[in-house]
């Protein structure tokens, strides 16, 4: 047996996309960015997270992932290191210093970790990180084009009296269980109901249906997306009536649209749902003047913030 030899730096071997990470006060590459194994986000999902994204270099609706965030924090007792502006320069920074012209940023705070392993979440240390890597999709470009193949699981979503969903969190255990089943099934993503068989989100994504003309989204169960506010703000510029209410799986199997969104790609639409193949496999028109607008208002100086690169 070989003699152990204690190792003063850990050394990562696994590939990371390129980026740049804000930890402690540092500016480092996304392969040095790392947290304490006893940190309680880590150990027992302990934090709240938010995702703004940067498209042809600019921040879209920044303003409102900041708000969600800030709230998310306080509605978990923690306290950020920083002012909200600091934040923003932060988040500023780590796309400027990348160089990114469209990324995915993420802000974190975790519970952090007690210097005694104390079991008290009191005495934790709460830790801001962020960091900016190249934008991703829910979709990929083939999916983006024919549309998502999507399973409603049997899986039931976590009760919001227990986990408050407005508060973004990492408790994806069952949305990941959900994909599992999705996958054994022969589709692409999953949509899980409540525990009265009411449709409520996927793992990323809120999710609309759109019946007669009139576009649905669930009502309670879900995170309050940003980019599901987006579409019912267009909604109420096109002047098509939106409706937020409880989706019985019943009744949503029969709408003639059925489309999710995401911070990560926008608006999608979903072509097939279970056996359900939707408006032939096509994109729907309700779907598709939603999603135009949506990627016009990304140069809109009112919905946009630049970013400032060296």
């Amino acid at each position: 047996m070989t003699k152990p030899v204690l190792q003063h730096h850990y050394q990562d071997p696994r590939p990371y996309p390129k980026g740049v990470a804000y930890m402690d006060g540092q500016y480092i590459p996304m392969n040095e960015a790392k947290i304490s194994v006893l940190d309680w986000g880590f150990l027992r999902s302990d934090a709240t997270y938010d995702v703004v994204h940067a498209w042809e270099g600019a921040f879209f609706r920044l303003d409102k992932y900041v708000d969600r965030f800030l709230n998310s924090v306080e509605k978990l007792r923690m306290t950020l290191p920083v002012e909200r502006t600091e934040l923003e320069d932060i988040l500023h920074n780590c796309v400027g210093l990348s160089g990114l012209q469209n990324a995915y940023v993420e802000m974190i705070c975790t519970r952090g970790s007690s210097p005694t392993f104390s079991r008290d979440p009191r005495d934790s240390d709460n830790r801001l990180i962020c960091f900016a890597i190249p934008l991703g999709s829910i979709a990929n470009k083939d999916q983006q084009k024919r549309g998502l193949h999507i399973a409603i699981s049997d899986v039931v979503r976590i009760a919001p009296q227990s986990v408050d969903p407005t508060i973004k969190n990492y408790h994806w255990l069952d949305l990941i269980a959900g994909l599992f089943e999705a996958y054994d099934r022969g589709a692409e993503n999953t949509l899980l109901v409540d525990h009265d068989g009411n449709v409520t989100e996927g793992p990323g994504f809120n999710i609309f249906a759109v019946k007669d003309g009139v576009v649905y989204t669930p009502s309670s169960g879900v995170l309050e997306g940003i980019t599901r506010q987006t579409v019912i703000d267009l909604c109420k510029e096109l002047n098509l009536p939106c409706q937020i209410q409880a989706l019985p799986k019943a009744d949503f199997l029969k709408a003639d649209e059925i489309f999710l969104s995401s911070t990560a790609g926008g608006p999608q639409f979903i072509s097939k749902i279970d056996d359900t193949i939707l408006q032939n496999g096509a994109a729907g028109p309700v779907f598709s003047k939603i999603k135009d607008l949506y990627w016009q208002k990304h140069q809109d100086a009112s919905w946009i913030t630049p970013i400032e690169y060296d």
